[in-house]
């Protein structure tokens, strides 16, 4: 009997695979913390909202420098951005954020509402969705493992949003400019930015490429 049951798993393992699950991890997300959502996309992207909602149309993959999972969480947890942030404390005091957060062994949180700005890329925080990676591109470098919980993201999220047409790297974000999606109202506001990587990008968008995703604009 037990080598039935045990065959019987074999035969779902191998023919359905494991549903990869989306645990719910909150960064504190308060009445200030909305409040600077909308006056961030007031005086950041000029637009005048009740609640700082989006519809999707990007999905932008980045890697958080920093190692470790709990190092990451708690770089975004905080509502006020840190003081050591001086690049981006002159444009708001909202901190960043990300919608998704991967750990280096490819489990996925959710820190935040799907339908709400996260501030994670200049430019498109109106329309765009984030996915964070632990990690960097020297010391810690992305794993395999968090490669594969990409793919399965991007097409979690484009199976949920059709509005979604782009997928795009953190580095390439800067291609958007003089475009109909680009709102940052600040001409001079722009970070130089190289992650999550050339390679890593390639190996996401072959992933997926039957989605049928655009690149950089």
């Amino acid at each position: 009997m037990k080598q039935i049951i045990f065959f019987v798993f074999l035969f779902i393992m191998v023919f359905k695979g494991f549903s990869q699950k989306i645990i719910e991890r909150p960064i504190i997300y308060d009445s200030t913390r909305k409040a600077l959502s909308l006056q961030y996309l007031q005086e950041r992207h000029n637009l005048t909202l009740t609640e700082p909602s989006i519809s999707p149309k990007i999905i932008v993959s980045h890697w958080t420098a920093i190692p470790t999972l709990e190092g990451s969480f708690n770089a975004f947890n905080p509502v006020l951005l840190p003081n050591v942030r001086k690049e981006l404390k002159g444009a708001s005091p909202l901190n960043v954020s990300i919608h998704f957060l991967v750990d280096r062994d490819g489990t996925i949180y959710r820190l935040m509402p799907e339908n709400l700005m996260a501030r994670h890329v200049i430019g498109l925080n109106w329309c765009a969705l984030g996915i964070e990676n632990v990690g960097d591109g020297n010391k810690f470098p992305l794993t395999e493992a968090q490669l594969k919980a990409n793919i399965w993201l991007v097409k979690y999220l484009k199976k949920k949003y059709q509005s979604i047409e782009y997928l795009i790297g953190h580095h390439e974000y800067t291609s958007f400019q003089n475009t109909p999606l680009w709102k940052e109202t600040d001409a001079n506001y722009r970070t130089e930015k190289s992650d999550p990587g050339k390679e890593f990008m390639e190996k996401l968008r072959n992933g997926v490429k039957k989605l049928n995703l655009k690149g950089s604009y």
